[in-house]
Order: structure tokens, then C-alpha cells, then sequence
């Protein structure tokens, strides 16, 4: 085994192998592979050995699309067989909520690529024998699903990798990882050491396990997963003599199963309500090639459905019940990238799905080792979504709800129950006393809506139970003032001598004066869109930052690589160290007015002015500046001041009939604005131009900020896409993004976000166009529900488009 190697990969299941093969073919051949037994020991070998395209996120599925396609290359390349079967399948509907669904995954398909076409149970029955049309309402057909050996498949990217050059040590155990003082890592094996500059931590099963060898905790959690396989079945030889293929895949999502031939019988899987984790708390390092014991009882009522829902296997025996265990991320996706505080650990784990996403895991995280960039969007498997907050029991209870829900239905209006609540602000038993209606971004709590008495979300593809009461939030805002719970956006603080020319080089926009606030975009390398803040200049205190509250680590990650080595500069994420409340309306510069002894007209607290001031009692940091595009402030306070603030402000917004209102009405108040926000319309795939954010772009500064070249290429070329806000003749349900833009009888764009303006009393969708046809205001139409329906771009703001009222 060698002693020193630019990287070594830990694990060797289909993702460890995959990212060695990927690291090899972009030109790192100084790799090694280290696997405590044979390569597939983990989840790997049991696995059903499913692949498919669908993914709730469409960048997933852009990377779920290439590890399908890459399956013919690494074999030729490897000359070992993978056993790919591109069957197809059906996708199935047994209810018109979950046909709605599915109508909105073929509407992403189109400008994914992926070929999907909505099709009768009848003719679902003719491409999948084995099914009872009289059991569904609908289907959809997927020319690229399919199955593989997982065996040949993890063989075939290690002895491709090994042919690029990369090396695979077997039975050897890491036992431990120690960082030098020089920043290489030591990884220890029960075989010697190994000094590398990178590690990856493949290790499935055992990531958790390998993470605590660096002092991280890793939230995966295994959970035991039962599928069957039956006698040959004669309806099965009748379909392979008549029509020379194979059975194709079937999903049944109501009945929470899938299916698939395996030889002369069939495959059936589930994810049952009755799930159970497997080794919670540490996995055995002796666990092998073995399985656990099969609980039939548990799956009996999924079984009980799929022996309904496709009656031929009322009539076979099960030949055998396979049960191991999978590791899940608490929203089911993978953990993928660099860790904060660890340069040059990555990880790469919680890929339940392997044949599905370990192409694209590998290539994304070759790519971001190599490149310093992932080359494309995947927030969705980030490790860095989750936060401390993210510990075992937290990921326990959110693993196990996921793995009950894994065919389940999720709403766009629907809030999951498990781990929660877990943060709260000090003034949440006050808003659910006025009724509010909660969700969770970043583990905190966040008021969605506020419900009278007895009324309650009913979850829903069309508009629902909140619509009615989330007007009149709005209207609470547009004609007088609203107050909202705002501290789950991200606060920063940066201080120190080299403050002002760091902030200058990470950020591309002019640094504001002091007392003043400005909008600051942040780009990549590249020149795309690595985050949006509101930068503070508070003078003598240094600067602050309030950015995406979901985006929290990944920006602190981005900072802290980026920080100079002098320890001129400090950045503190503030989190839960500062609440917020935002005041906003015509009357809300009266309120302030009425609990404030500062001065707070126009002229002397200007739009984006920042000053310190007391709420009643409770010393705040005040900003001029809303985005609800009106007259408002953002207000942060200590938390032991928040409920005093709120106090005061609802007791001086009496005269003025304040009301509450929460994230829905924020995003109907933003729509009108034509404003974007981070994780939808501004992400790292997109340039300030293309974004429209391009006006907050200080090209001409004399900084040289991060971006800057790539920016200023962009400008001058024109980039590709255009940002623009459409009015969408939509009659009872609304836009939530990802679904398709047509134009000239094609689909040419895609939607980012969306909803009602209550205001406005219009229906809203904000999405990419390519720039030729982005200056054109009529001909487009927007599929939603399986429906076109005509929309116009809205070029200026539907509210106050002369800034009038946000500036007065």
C-alpha cells in the first residue's frame, strides 16, 4: 500500500468507487481506495439494483439522468459487465391527488430531457401485465427506468478507475484520520498509514463511524429494508415468449411499492409505515455479507395492497425476502461536498439510491475537488443544508417519518411533524396564541400563516384553507402595517482591520457608507451567484450581514475558505444570538415613530438607512429596508429583547390596526415586487445579468471581487437566460416552480417560483427564458397541473413599480 496519495476514498461501495473512477478520469490518478473487506460489503450488494430519473428536484434528476447514461461507458471502458436492463416503467396513480402529482413530474421532464408521457391504467396494463387498471386513475410512462447487477456495476468503476490509474487496497480498515499540523491528513489502517492532501468518506454504513474519527457528526441513520422475491411466475413467461422483453418496472406510489422481474419471477419492495432503524447509535465494524432477519408482519399491509393492486401474485409462492440495511440523510437525499472547518474532508454519503445517483455524486464531487466547483447545482445533496441543530436524535425521528413518506404525497403547503419544534424564538408561544400556523427552515420555527380559531391547513395542489386568510395579511400590509417574525434569515457579523477590503473582494457590490445598507450580491470564480446579502456598514462595530437562513453553513463555508491567513478578519455566524421582527406598510413608519425616541422621517432615516435605536425598552439595530417592497424595517434585537420589541410595536400598531402575517404573505408581497430570493431564482447556475441582479454589480470598483472577470465577460456577452415575472391566467391553483415555460408551441424555460399576489389579485410565476425571446410580453403559456395556460411577462412590478411608497 503507498504512503502518501493525493486522495484517499474510504469505502467501496458504488459511490466510493464511483468517485475514484470520476477523480481518475479528470486527471487525478494519484488516488487510492481503501475498503475494510470486498468492494460491496455495505448496502451495495443486497441492493434491488433499481435506477430511475424521477427526483423531487430536477438538478438531481439532471444528475440521476447522467449516472444512467454513464453505465455503457465504464463498461467498455472496464470491460466488466454491468448488467443494465433499460425496461422502462410505469409510474402509478391510484388517486387524482397523486395523478396531479405525477402530471406535474412529466410537465419537469420536458425541459429535463427525460422522456415521460401520461398514460391510461389500461394502457399502463398493456406495457405492465401484471397489474389491475381498475385499481388506478392514471399513470405515466418512463422510457429510462430500469435495473442493473450492483455487483458488476461497483466492479466496473473500480477496474475502470484502476485502468486510468487510480489503486483499490481491499481489506484494509481505516481505524483512524488525524489532521497534521500542515494541513495533510494521516489516514490510519490496520495495513500503515496513508498521508493524503483530500479524504473522501465513503463509507455508507459506516460514514457516521468514520466521521467521528475528525469530530463529526454525520446525520445518516441506517434503516432496515425489506424487498421480495417470488417463484417463477407463469404470467411472466407468457409476456417474455410473446413479446421478447422483460416485464418493465412499475411503481406503485400509493401503495408504496415497486416492482421489477427478477429471472422468471418478480421483485417486489416497500417502504413500510412500520419501518425500524437499524444499529442506531454505531454500526458493528464485523458487519459484512449478511442479512438481517426478514419481518414479514411488518410489511404484510403493503403486501396486502400490492397483492390487490396486481392480483398474478395472489398466485405464487415468495421464494425468498431479502432485508438489509440502507443509510438515509433526514430528508432522504444525499450528504455530498466539503465540510466546513475541515479543508480538504469531503463526504460523500447517505445515498440510499447508489444506482441511481452515484454517477453524478461522483462526478459532482470530482469536479468540486478538482475544479473548486461541483459544475452543477446541487444544493439538494449538500452537505451543508444542515446545520449543528441536525444531531442523532433529530435525524432518528426525521429519517424514520422520510422512510414511512418515501411514496407519500408531499403538498406544497404541507409541514412534516417529526423533530420538531426544535428551535423556537422567544416569542413563539405569543404567535401561536394568534393562531400561527408553523413550518421549519433550518431546523427553526417559522410562522407560514395565522388561522382563526377551528380553521387549519388542508393540504392540497390547489389553493386551500389559508388562501382567504393570507389576503387578508396582505391586506393588513398594503393598507396600514404588518408585523412578521423574520430570525430565520442568516446574521453575520464581520469585524476586524481587514473587514472593509475583504468584504470588498467577497462581495461585488460598492461597500456602503457608514449608517447605510446596500444589497450585495456574491459570485463565484465563475461569475455565477453564490449568494445575496444586505450588507450593514454600523461604523466603529464593523459591518453586518443578513442573508438565506437555509444557506447558513454553506455560507460560512464559503467565508471561512476564503478568510486571510493574518486574522485580519473575523466573521461570526450570529444565529440564534439575534432575533428579528420586520415592520412594514404605510402606517409602519408611525408605529416606529410611536416606540422609538429616534428621529425616523424620511429625511433624516432614509430608505436603507441603518442606525441603532431602542424599541420601548429593547436595544435594537433598525434597517430601512422591506422585502415586502413597501415602506418598512427590518428590526434585530437580542433575544432576550424580542418580546419586549413585539410588545411594543403590537401595542403602538393598535391605533393603526396592525396585523400579523407570515411567510405566505411575504410571498405574495414579493411577487408584486418582481423580487427574487436565494435556493429558488438566484443560485449558483445563474450570473447577476442573467439573474437581473446585475444593477447591484459594481464592475466598475476597484476591488478585484471574487467573480469579477467572469462578471464582466457575462455583461458583455449577454449570458444565456433572462429572469422575468409572468402573470399566469391560472384559475384555481397556483404555481409552486419547476414547471415548464412554453413558448411558440415549445417548451423554452422553466419556473424558479411563484403564487398569488392577493394585492394584485393576480396569479404569479418567476422563471428563466433564454434572452431572444425574454423581451417578448406575449405567446408564452405555463404548464401547471397538466394544463397550458396563457401568461404575459410582467415587466414592471404590479405594486408601486416607481418605488414610491418603499422610498417616500
Amino acid at each position: 500500500m503507498k504512503s502518501h496519495a493525493k486522495v484517499v476514498v474510504i469505502g467501496g461501495g458504488v459511490v466510493g468507487c464511483s468517485v475514484l473512477f470520476h477523480l481518475a478520469r479528470h486527471g487525478w490518478t494519484d488516488v487510492v481506495l481503501l475498503e475494510r473487506d470486498e468492494l460491496t460489503s455495505g448496502s451495495t450488494w443486497h441492493a434491488a439494483g433499481g435506477m430511475h430519473t424521477i427526483n423531487g428536484d430536477p438538478n438531481v434528476a439532471k444528475l440521476q439522468k447522467y449516472t444512467i447514461n454513464l453505465y455503457k461507458e465504464i463498461e467498455e471502458l472496464s470491460g466488466q459487465a454491468t448488467g443494465v436492463h433499460l425496461t422502462g416503467g410505469v409510474l402509478l396513480a391510484a388517486t387524482e391527488a397523486r395523478l396531479d402529482w405525477l402530471r406535474g413530474v412529466v410537465a419537469k421532464g420536458r425541459y429535463l430531457g427525460i422522456d415521460l408521457e401520461e398514460i391510461s391504467p389500461k394502457e399502463a396494463a398493456e406495457l405492465m401485465p401484471l397489474l389491475d387498471p381498475k385499481q388506478f386513475v392514471g399513470a405515466v410512462r418512463n422510457k429510462e427506468d430500469g435495473h442493473l447487477d450492483p455487483s458488476g456495476v461497483t466492479h466496473a468503476y473500480a477496474k475502470a478507475a484502476r485502468k486510468l490509474g487510480a489503486e483499490v487496497e481491499r481489506f484494509t480498515k481505516v481505524e483512524d484520520i488525524v489532521r497534521r499540523p500542515d494541513g495533510l491528513w494521516r489516514v490510519i489502517t490496520n495495513k500503515g498509514e496513508v498521508v493524503a492532501e483530500h479524504v473522501v468518506n465513503a463509507g455508507g454504513l459506516w460514514a457516521r463511524e468514520v466521521g467521528r474519527m475528525v469530530g463529526l457528526e454525520l446525520p445518516v441513520l441506517a434503516m432496515e429494508h425489506m424487498y421480495l422475491i417470488t417463484e417463477d411466475m407463469p404470467e411472466v413467461a407468457a409476456w417474455n415468449a410473446r413479446t421478447g422483453e422483460e416485464i418493465m418496472h412499475a411503481v406503485d406510489f400509493d401503495g408504496e411499492l415497486y416492482l421489477r422481474q427478477e429471472r422468471g419471477g418478480m421483485l417486489m419492495g416497500t417502504y413500510e409505515k412500520a419501518n425500524k432503524p437499524w444499529s442506531e447509535f454505531q454500526t458493528p465494524w464485523n458487519f459484512g455479507h449478511e442479512l438481517l432477519e426478514p419481518d414479514i408482519d411488518r410489511i404484510a399491509p403493503s403486501l396486502e395492497v400490492g397483492f390487490r393492486h396486481f392480483p398474478a401474485f395472489q398466485n405464487t409462492g415468495i421464494k425468498q425476502i431479502i432485508n438489509g440495511p440502507f443509510t438515509f440523510a433526514p430528508d432522504g437525499n444525499p450528504l455530498v461536498g466539503p465540510v466546513r472547518g475541515l479543508p480538504g474532508f469531503w463526504v460523500a454519503c447517505g445515498v440510499m439510491a447508489g444506482f441511481s445517483q452515484g454517477g453524478g455524486v461522483g462526478l459532482a464531487l470530482s469536479n468540486w475537488m478538482i475544479e473548486g466547483d461541483p459544475g452543477a447545482d446541487i444544493w439538494a445533496m449538500d452537505v451543508a443544508r444542515y446545520g449543528d441543530w441536525a444531531g442523532m436524535a433529530y435525524t432518528n425521528a426525521k429519517v424514520r417519518e422520510n422512510y414511512s413518506r418515501r411514496f407519500s404525497i408531499r403538498f406544497p403547503n404541507e409541514e412534516l411533524p417529526a423533530g420538531r419544534p426544535l428551535k423556537t424564538t422567544p416569542v413563539y408561544d405569543l404567535l401561536s396564541a394568534r393562531g400561527a400556523q408553523w413550518g421549519v427552515a433550518y431546523g427553526l420555527e417559522v410562522p407560514l400563516w395565522y388561522a382563526p380559531a377551528g380553521v387549519r391547513d388542508e393540504f392540497s395542489w390547489r389553493r386551500s384553507s389559508d388562501f382567504s386568510h393570507v389576503a387578508k395579511e396582505v391586506a393588513a400590509v398594503r393598507d396600514g402595517v404588518g408585523l412578521s417574525e423574520i430570525s430565520s434569515f442568516a446574521k453575520y457579523k464581520v469585524t476586524g482591520e481587514g473587514a472593509a477590503a475583504w468584504l470588498d473582494r467577497m462581495l461585488a457590490c460598492r461597500l456602503p457608507k457608514s449608517g447605510r445598507m446596500t444589497l450585495a450580491p456574491m459570485l463565484k470564480e465563475d461569475g455565477k451567484l453564490i449568494g445575496d446579502f444586505t450588507l450593514a456598514n454600523l461604523g466603529p462595530e464593523g459591518w453586518f450581514l443578513a442573508g438565506s437562513g437555509i444557506a447558513e453553513q454553506y455560507h460560512m463555508r464559503w467565508f471561512e475558505a476564503h478568510l486571510p491567513g493574518d486574522g485580519s478578519v473575523h466573521i461570526e455566524a450570529l444565529g440564534a444570538k439575534l432575533s428579528g421582527l420586520a415592520i412594514a406598510g404605510p402606517k409602519a413608519r408611525e408605529v416606529l415613530a410611536k416606540v422609538s425616541r429616534a428621529d425616523v422621517s424620511n429625511a433624516a432615516f432614509p430608505f436603507m438607512a441603518v442606525a441603532r435605536m431602542d424599541i420601548g425598552m429593547a436595544p435594537c439595530l433598525v434597517g430601512r429596508v422591506s422585502y415586502t417592497g413597501d415602506l418598512g424595517y427590518e428590526i434585530w434585537v437580542a433575544p432576550e429583547y424580542q418580546r419586549a420589541a413585539y410588545q411594543a410595536l403590537m401595542a403602538a400598531g393598535e391605533e393603526f390596526g396592525i396585523g400579523l402575517f407570515g411567510s405566505r404573505a411575504l410571498n405574495a408581497l414579493r411577487l408584486e415586487k418582481n423580487y427574487g430570493s436565494w435556493g429558488r431564482e438566484y443560485r449558483p447556475i445563474y450570473g447577476p445579468l442573467e439573474a437581473g441582479l446585475d444593477r447591484f454589480v459594481a464592475y466598475g470598483k476597484d476591488a478585484d471581487f471574487i467573480g469579477k472577470t467572469a462578471a464582466l465577460a457575462e455583461r458583455r456577452e449577454g449570458g444565456k437566460l433572462r429572469l422575468r415575472a409572468f402573470i399566469v391566467d391560472a384559475v384555481d391553483a397556483d404555481v409552486i416552480g419547476d414547471e415548464p415555460i412554453w413558448f411558440g408551441g415549445a417548451v423554452r424555460g422553466w419556473v424558479t417560483s411563484g403564487g398569488y399576489a392577493h394585492h394584485s389579485k393576480k396569479s404569479v410565476a418567476v422563471g428563466y427564458v433564454p434572452k431572444e425571446i425574454a423581451e417578448e410580453s406575449d405567446g408564452f403559456e405555463i404548464e401547471l397541473l397538466g394544463r397550458r395556460h396563457a401568461a404575459r411577462i410582467q415587466a414592471a412590478p404590479l405594486f408601486d413599480a416607481n418605488f414610491e411608497r418603499m422610498r417616500g
